[in-house]
């Protein structure tokens, strides 16, 4: 069992108030971890102790923070094994994922590791004589980050590691369900940072605003829903704080032709299912011309079918449980109103039982066809192992269906046909772009989204230094000159 306080100062302190739970979602009556909330004073402290940590932070040269950067990353790749069986443990993804978000949260955070000592200020010409310009970047401060339940080791290393390199305090609370791999990540930086530098603290929805509303942050940054991505906008701006908001996704692929069908659906079953659906860039919707439209759905119940679904700690399962009992609910209920309204289930589309963990939130791999665009299930965020198949005869209404929901965070195109690949290039409203590829980005790249998916600069990438940073503009003028 996991239990934990608050990361302060760099001690581990207990909150007040009434202590909670984490369980798992293959078995929710079996506790995993115990946690006390961060007191309105233990917050008061962890703002004081970060402004304090971020100074003798951000007084050291970049090369340094660099290299301690990396330090604590290889801490935290050492205990790759306790953080991916608490990921699975706390939020149900089998152990083979676990595993796997585990080596990409360090992969990106090396790569942002070295923005520390790369080029972010620039020399500008002149327009007076004797006189040189120069852009420059200074570290924001003080960020406030929360982050959800979904990814509980990427997610948070995807806000620590930039803040860190960029010479900011971070001051982090991890989603109340699967708080224990961010723990796990403060335990292993306490050698490598001044106290203040990195904090944990703990709590629902009334910690997360006392933290986004407080005077002393200069930043913020999250990653949820678009309804609490509303709020801290809200109430950051109170502050005129900088913020990066990562939120919510209704992702499609177009499938309009390709040399390898069974490549194709590959990519796209695993970008849909891969964290059971609970994922911002999970693929909900499939976009197939009508010529391979009948091959798709074979090809994609196929792959429905094969999933074993079971315990996630269980090495033999490939599709593990929903997160908690609200969002089977919300799933199951999607999928019902969608037949309702007249969409037909291919395979999967019920509630089902594993032997093995009988009381689990378990929910199959579902495929739906006949989906029409004005739906519910073809236009707001499902979050669970649900595909919608739309069809097409004409390019132009495959890119009209694309665009045509509120979000546009990410999208893919499979076809050979290179005006058509210049066409989404240019047209698809989303912040991420694949072609004859799912939707699983590359771990150097911007990630981010725009329209109801994103504000402010993307995380991870070059383009993360616009928050993480604040800009200056310089004029060196020698003496006596005009």
């Amino acid at each position: 069992m996991y239990t934990f306080g608050s990361f302060i100062n760099g001690e581990w302190q207990p909150g007040t108030g009434e202590v909670f739970e984490t369980v798992d979602p293959s078995a929710p009556g079996t506790c995993v971890g115990r946690y006390s909330p961060t007191s309105p004073a233990g917050l008061r402290t962890a703002m004081d102790a970060a402004r304090r940590g971020q100074a003798e932070w951000a007084a050291l040269p970049p090369a340094e923070r660099s290299r301690r950067v990396v330090a604590l990353l290889d801490a935290v790749e050492a205990r790759t094994e306790d953080i991916a069986r608490a990921v699975t443990l706390e939020q149900g993804k089998p152990i083979a994922e676990s595993r796997g978000e585990t080596g990409k949260s360090l992969r990106e955070a090396r790569f942002m590791a070295g923005e520390a000592v790369r080029g972010h200020s620039a020399v500008m010409p002149a327009q007076k004589p004797d006189c040189r310009n120069m852009v420059l970047r200074r570290p924001r401060g003080v960020i406030a980050a929360i982050t959800p339940w979904n990814f509980p080791i990427l997610t948070p290393m995807r806000k620590i590691a930039p803040a860190l390199a960029h010479g900011n305090a971070i001051i982090l609370k991890p989603s109340e369900l699967t708080p224990a791999p961010a723990c796990l990540i403060a335990e292993a930086a306490e050698e490598f940072l001044p106290a203040g530098a990195l904090q944990i603290v703990h709590g629902g929805g009334e910690v997360g605003a006392a933290l986004v509303s407080d005077a002393a942050v200069d930043g913020v940054t999250f990653t949820g829903s678009v309804e609490t991505g509303r709020r801290i906008y809200a109430a950051a701006a109170q502050n005129l704080a900088e913020l990066s908001l990562e939120l919510g996704g209704k992702n499609a692929v177009v499938i309009n032709d390709t040399d390898d069908l069974e490549r194709c659906l590959d990519q796209v079953f695993g970008a849909a299912c891969q964290c059971a659906g609970q994922r911002c860039t999970a693929i909900s919707r499939v976009i197939v011309a009508d010529a391979l439209h009948d091959a798709v759905i074979d090809g994609l119940r196929a792959r429905a079918k094969a999933q074993v679904v079971g315990a996630g700690i269980d090495p033999a399962t490939t599709l593990g449980p929903l997160i908690n009992h609200d969002q089977f609910q919300r799933v199951s209920g999607f999928v019902e109103r969608a037949v309702e309204a007249g969409a037909h289930v291919v395979t999967g589309g019920r509630a089902m039982q594993v032997d093995s963990a009988p009381d689990g939130f378990f929910y199959p791999a579902t495929v739906l066809r006949d989906v029409e665009p004005s739906m519910e299930i073809a236009r707001e965020e499902v979050f669970g192992p649900v595909i919608s198949v739309m069809r097409y005869t004409e390019f132009d209404t495959a890119m009209r269906l694309l665009n045509d929901v509120d979000f546009g965070l990410t999208s893919s195109l499979f076809s050979n046909d290179s005006a058509l690949i210049q066409r989404f290039l240019d047209e698809s409203q989303n912040g991420m772009l694949h072609v004859n590829h799912g939707t699983i980005p590359d771990d150097h790249m911007p990630f981010g989204g725009i329209r109801h998916s994103g504000v402010g600069a993307y995380s991870v990438g070059p383009s993360a230094v616009n928050f993480y940073t604040t800009e200056h503009s310089a004029y060196l003028q020698s003496p006596g000159g005009i």
